[in-house]
């Protein structure tokens, strides 16, 4: 994984982009869910914990990675 690409800055983040997301239930685990960025739901540059998008599937939660 590119350092860089960690999912905390809003900038690095399109629409159709290929990502790993942990959703809300599963932030105890830290499971990964891939899939496309459908829409960008954090309005703000960064977030320490990483930018929140919905998936293409509907599912929401915060970036992770970007592949």
């Amino acid at each position: 994984m590119n350092p860089n690409k960690d999912g905390k800055r809003r900038s690095d983040i399109r629409y159709g982009l290929d990502v790993g997301v942990v959703l809300k239930e599963d932030q105890s685990t830290g499971y990964i869910t891939y899939g496309k960025v459908q829409k960008i739901l954090t309005n703000s540059p960064t977030h320490p914990h990483g930018i929140k998008v919905r998936l293409n599937t509907g599912e929401v939660g915060r970036v992770q990675e970007i592949l």
